[in-house]
């Protein structure tokens, strides 16, 4: 009964609501997943035009974090990006802050659990693009970022713009890296899947179920855009 009575509040709005983790959520997942781009179709064209040796310990490396889980991931990170590391010290050296335990470090933990993921989409589209267009592109002397920028680049562009919304919604739910290297600062670095795991240990239930009811509504809306996105044109023209 009380438990519906402060539900009942909270739906009223007399108990208000800090959104402040769900914004912080969008914010790193958007940020995180431009830079993904960038990064991850670059790495997909490697990947997908390339024959060199180690390729194949780039690949599994690139798809490591599918199958580490969280805690592994955000261990190793926390090492390699701790104020004792090399890189911790630079990045303290060039913005006067230690990267761990910041809203930047969620942007980090986002990006190395969404990327993954990116990088096998984008790479099966481009390997999907009929080649003889970039030959013909080639053949007519376009150098081969040329080719790739005007051809491989629009032919495969409706996959990876899919695959960049599915990895915005994987960086939304991250929870097990980012609380290893972000952790749990109210208003800071507080995402909101911590902010869920927060409320759920604190016994404060409507909390979580709102967020919960809120992040899983974004998500539906989210992958039914990449649904639309990755649908031929074809398919398009006939509806």
């Amino acid at each position: 009964m009380r438990t519906r009575v402060r539900w009942a509040l909270i739906i009223a709005g007399s108990m208000p609501i800090d959104w402040s983790p769900l914004w912080l959520s969008l914010r790193v997942a958007a940020i995180s997943t431009l830079v993904s781009v960038v990064l991850g179709v670059a790495l997909a064209w490697l990947l997908a035009h390339s024959r060199f040796r180690g390729r194949d310990f780039l690949d599994a490396a690139v798809m490591l974090p599918l199958v580490l889980p969280p805690t592994v991931l955000g261990y190793y990170l926390l090492v390699l990006l701790g104020r004792e590391s090399a890189l911790g010290h630079l990045y303290e050296m060039l913005f006067g802050q230690p990267l761990v335990f910041t809203w930047q470090a969620a942007v980090v933990a986002a990006m190395f659990h969404s990327l993954p993921l990116l990088v096998k989409w984008s790479r099966s589209a481009l390997e999907s693009v009929d080649h003889s267009y970039e030959w013909a592109a080639r053949s007519l002397g376009a150098s081969e970022w040329r080719t790739f920028w005007r051809v491989s680049l629009p032919l495969a562009g409706r996959s990876i713009a899919a695959a960049a919304a599915l990895s915005f919604a994987r960086a939304l739910g991250d929870f097990g890296v980012t609380i290893m290297i972000a952790g749990n600062i109210p208003g800071q670095t507080q995402t909101v899947s911590v902010a869920i795991y927060d409320a759920v240990e604190s016994g404060n239930g409507a909390l979580a179920r709102t967020l919960v009811v809120v992040v899983s509504l974004v998500a539906v809306v989210i992958l039914t855009l990449a649904n639309r996105i990755s649908r031929p044109e074809s398919a398009e023209a006939a509806k």
